[in-house]
């Protein structure tokens, strides 16, 4: 649909791949879901380089990151876009199964939006993906501008 900005989601892991999806798309959400497996990956997705670069000028209504990725993990992925002026405006959520108090301390310190443990019980899992999707794709009022907040707010 035009105008709808994708989610990108950021995980190598088939089953919870599949079952974000699944629970995406029983949301009814409009908005294209973007795949990369790979922290390498979604750094080229975001900064529209490499295979991406390419793609339309439009930054995601929210990317679902995983912590533990192959190549590039999600903290440095975090780290990267939250530190480019371009970029820090996109929110990111932490999707993660790691429960360590360093990384949640870290990926908030880094600029997470927000910092949420998967739930293991399917059920709660789906449920957990169907509310977040929602939330960050048709609720949030993001930035007016690419590039963040506003010098003088």
């Amino acid at each position: 649909m035009a105008g709808l900005k994708p989610i990108l989601l950021v995980e190598d892991n088939p089953n919870d791949i599949e079952l974000t999806l699944a629970a995406l798309e029983s949301s009814q959400l409009a908005n294209e879901i973007v795949i990369c497996r790979d922290g390498a990956e979604a750094l080229d997705f975001i900064f529209r380089r490499g295979q991406h670069e390419g793609r339309q000028v439009q930054d995601p209504a929210v990317v679902l990151l995983d912590l533990k990725l192959p190549k590039v993990d999600g903290l440095e992925v975090l780290a990267k876009v939250k530190g480019d002026p371009a970029t820090r405006g996109i929110p990111v959520v932490m999707l993660t199964s790691s429960r360590e108090e360093t990384d949640v301390v870290r990926s908030y310190n880094l600029g997470v939006n927000a910092f949420v443990v998967k739930p293991v019980a399917f059920d709660e899992f789906f449920a957990a993906i169907k509310e977040i999707g929602v939330f960050w794709a048709l609720l949030n009022e993001p930035p007016p501008h690419r590039g963040g907040w506003p010098s003088n707010v």
